[in-house]
């Protein structure tokens, strides 16, 4: 089983469509894959129909231990399941912080797992709270999209000295280009620029797209509805670049 966590400090960088969009070119490959949506705003939730709900919310999943096979629904499509998101999630780290070990109580819930999945996708909020961290510490592998704009960047190099200062090892960083304008000089200077200043920024990207926006109104994965679009072209490349870096 691996974990790949989709998270940025940043709302609004293409977070949920690239969790949404990989997990089902992850599923439709014959992996069975899940998605955890822990954003309590419930996007990942509203794209595969079903309802953001939770029985018992987070209080009844961390501190009573409950199994996480309890809450998990199937989507439309083979081999990818949810687990959907609760508004309850809101409060989760009240939740992890009155538990023990409470930077490793999402690996708690996720390790028996590994017998149903062979990969887990975490769609994580815009935060860097004791949810991140869990997730930080529960992951094999770390995509984070960033649009290629100083302010995107920054969060990224706070996002590393996070980690770095907290000693977060073994999880494999993968931040990748999201919402890519050709038309702005800033965004072809920084494709251009940063790949050399940080080795591990992936090759493939994402373009700003609206077939990718359009995901609301089909409520289904891009590749469903516009599998040979730009952007569904670039999720492809981009899925095929995790699994090698995984």
């Amino acid at each position: 089983m691996r974990i790949i966590g989709v998270y940025n400090i940043k709302g609004g960088v293409g977070k949920t469509a690239a969790a949404v969009n990989l997990a089902y070119l992850s599923a439709r490959e014959g992996y069975r894959t899940l998605i955890w949506d822990l954003d309590p705003q419930a996007a990942a939730t509203f794209y595969l129909r079903v309802k953001p709900e939770v029985k018992g919310g987070s209080r009844e999943m961390i501190k009573r231990g409950n199994e996480l096979d309890d809450h998990i629904k199937g989507s439309d499509f083979d081999n990818l399941d949810l687990l959907p998101a609760d508004f309850s999630y809101r409060n989760m780290d009240l939740m992890l912080g009155e538990a023990k070990k409470p930077a490793k109580q999402l690996l708690r819930l996720l390790r028996p797992l590994s017998e149903q999945y062979d990969r887990i996708f975490l769609d994580c909020p815009p935060s860097i709270s004791l949810v991140s961290e869990n997730i930080f510490r529960a992951a094999d592998g770390l995509l984070i999209p960033t649009i290629p704009t100083t302010l995107s960047l920054r969060t990224y190099r706070q996002l590393v000295e996070f980690l770095d200062g907290h000693r977060v090892n073994g999880v494999e960083r993968m931040p990748f280009f999201s919402m890519v304008d050709r038309r702005k000089r800033m965004h072809l200077d920084m494709l251009e620029q940063l790949p050399g200043r940080y080795p591990e920024l992936m090759k493939s990207f994402i373009p700003y797209a609206s077939e990718v926006e359009r995901m609301g109104i089909h409520r289904a994965p891009l590749s469903v509805y516009a599998a040979r679009s730009v952007a569904g072209d670039a999720y492809e490349r981009l899925w095929a670049e995790v699994k090698g870096r995984l």
